[in-house]
């Protein structure tokens, strides 16, 4: 497989399917993804005067936390795939000049030889078609020694925020088909044995991943409902079966008020917070 073609089905869904919609809910999405991203990047430690390389960075949220975290005297690389995303990135980042963004698969981009100290990713290490590959790459972008900190999901059974709408909409789709539980995808990394494994063959040492529990929401039901029929497997059922869309949204808004409190919606989620370091 060539290069080009190694992540090519990501590129395109991040450049033409879900890149505009992370765009149009990148407020909310930040918001429900912040306390998770957080816990990681306590794990790296990055610290002042760091070079720092962000994969999967989408509008730059994290690569402008951790810009704040190196301060002026480091440096931020964001990488992602998708151009709408990496738009609004560059627009939030302007006049921060310790920050630049690539357009680019880390997992066959040239990143460097040795150039940063650390790497990271909230929740955008999972989609690659060949994730020793790419750790491996993201490893040689690195200097000896140089760390590695990232958040990804655990199993969709263990995310109610998530499962519970699917569930909720459920009688009102079709069985969804059978998948491979580690093709490239939100859940790619949900087995932490896996993990583990394809850090260990991409050449880490010191390897450290444990369970993280939170409870994440964007708002109210309605602005919850939202965010859900257009993102995660919610929203990819109904992009493929959009009549369902009236009945689905009266159940996930019934779901969604039932759970509904003085701070919003907010339902549990888990996550690994992984760190390793490159042998």
């Amino acid at each position: 497989m060539s290069a080009k073609a190694a992540n090519q089905a990501q590129v395109d869904y991040w450049n033409s399917g879900a890149g505009p919609v992370w765009v149009e809910f990148q407020e909310r999405l930040d918001r429900q993804l912040d306390s998770l991203g957080q816990t990681a990047l306590s794990a790296l430690g990055v610290r002042a005067g760091e070079r720092v390389l962000d994969i999967g960075c989408g509008c730059g949220d994290t690569t402008l936390a951790l810009a704040e975290a190196v301060g002026a005297a480091g440096e931020v690389l964001g990488v992602d795939v998708s151009e709408p995303m990496l738009t609004v990135a560059r627009r939030r980042a302007a006049g921060t000049e310790t920050v630049g963004f690539l357009q680019a698969d880390a997992q066959t981009a040239d990143l460097g030889s040795a150039r940063f100290d650390a790497a990271y990713s909230r929740f955008g290490v999972m989609f690659f078609s060949d994730p020793t590959a790419a750790f491996r790459n993201i490893g040689n972008a690195l200097r000896v020694g140089g760390r590695l900190g990232f958040v990804c999901w655990r199993p969709l059974a263990e995310n109610f925020w998530m499962r519970g709408p699917v569930e909720a909409a459920a009688p009102f789709l079709p069985p969804p088909a059978p998948s491979d539980p580690e093709a490239p995808g939100p859940f790619a990394f949900a087995d932490s044995s896996r993990v583990r494994k394809i850090l260990g063959a991409a050449g880490w040492t010191k390897i450290e991943i444990r369970p993280h529990d939170a409870e994440i929401g964007v708002g109210d039901a309605e602005a919850t409902m939202a965010l859900t029929m257009k993102v995660g497997p919610l929203g990819a059922a109904l992009r493929e079966t959009p009549e369902a869309a009236p009945r689905v949204m009266q159940a996930v808004r019934e779901f969604l008020t039932r759970h509904e409190g003085p701070a919003g919606v907010r339902l549990p989620a888990a996550a690994w917070i992984v760190t390793a370091e490159r042998g």
